[in-house]
């Protein structure tokens, strides 16, 4: 019988074209949340405990270096 949950399930290996796309998927959400990150003003900075040096700091590290906890 098949079911909708057979349907949606992920494969126990994923192929080389899943891991392709989910490694672009991680990369431009961490892009995103870096450009956002970005964008707030000073007090929303200090509000989670980063400064504008900080920030900055990592708007210029490579795309591929993103923080361990992003890559959850």
């Amino acid at each position: 019988m098949y079911t909708q949950a057979c349907a949606t399930a992920a494969p126990a290996h994923p192929s080389l074209l899943h891991r392709l796309l989910d490694s672009l998927i991680r990369r431009d959400t961490e892009a995103r949340s870096r450009h956002r990150l970005a964008r707030l003003e000073p007090h929303l900075l200090r509000d989670i405990g980063m400064t504008a040096d900080e920030v900055a700091a990592l708007a210029k590290a490579p795309e591929w270096d993103a923080p361990a906890h992003w890559k959850r």
